[in-house]
């Protein structure tokens, strides 16, 4: 590692190569960071990392699937093999459980009509995937002086706004899949924050917005560029930022 890398802060983003996590890692990259992409594709994860170097940014890449825990411990130790610490980590990597579509529009979603095997299989990237990578990566955060978790959630965490009659989700499906994973996350959240806060960390929870990306079709109306900025934001929170927090770029969200 050069003494120049040695002064930069060093971030990991899951699912990376595509969508908001590319944002996010263009946008790290772009404030002087160190950016690791995690991708579960190691094709497309280095060709993401190499798009970045070719900005002129320092971009590395690691296989990352994070259902799988030898990928998961696998990352962890390159990271800790190339750099010895771990400044920011972005929990970003996620799935719908209905492809290509909105998941507030997914039929497949109902409560009274879904397929558990779908709802199991997002709870697994959604959740237990963010408790995976974000405890196989704390020993290497733990030896950052300036310790920054951020997990990508979604406005339709929030309970307040679903049940809210006059509020944005009114007319939506509701969802017993994609919906509650991404509320689990919030939870999730505020409970590594509690516990971590004592050691300095600021962990919280972005919501990017309807942003343009593969996983509803491209009908969101963001960029991807002005989705990952709340991320980034919450990336970079000085020492006396917040923590066990849940903000989009308007500010907070309601739980």
């Amino acid at each position: 590692m050069s003494e120049e890398s040695a002064h930069q802060k060093v971030a990991l983003v899951t699912g990376a190569n595509k969508g908001i996590g590319r944002g996010v890692a263009e946008q790290l990259s772009a404030e002087g960071m160190t950016v690791v992409i995690g991708a579960r594709d190691p094709l497309r994860g280095e060709e993401a990392a190499a798009a970045l170097r070719a900005s002129g940014g320092e971009a590395y890449s690691v296989t990352l699937d994070v259902t799988d825990q030898v990928t998961v411990r696998e990352a962890a130790k390159q990271v800790g093999e190339r750099f010895g610490r771990l400044d920011v980590l972005i929990n970003n990597a996620g799935i719908t459980g209905s492809g290509h579509v909105s998941p507030q529009d997914a039929h497949d979603q109902v409560p009274s009509s879904v397929d558990l095997d779908m709802v199991r299989a997002v709870f697994e990237t959604n959740v237990f995937g963010v408790i995976a990578v974000t405890n196989a990566m704390l020993p290497l955060l733990r030896r950052s002086p300036a310790r920054r978790v951020v997990n990508v959630s979604s406005h339709a965490a929030s309970l307040a706004l679903t049940v809210d009659p006059d509020g944005p989700f009114t007319a939506l499906l509701p969802s017993a899949a994609y919906s509650p994973s991404k509320s689990a996350l919030t939870a999730l959240t505020v409970q590594y924050a509690k516990e971590l806060q004592q050691d300095g960390f600021l962990v919280n929870v972005a919501a990017p917005g309807f942003v343009d990306t593969d996983s509803n079709n491209h009908t969101g109306f963001l960029t991807i560029a002005q989705g990952a900025t709340v991320v980034v934001r919450l990336a970079t929170l000085g020492a006396d930022g917040p923590t066990a927090g849940f903000f989009s770029e308007e500010g907070p969200v309601p739980w």
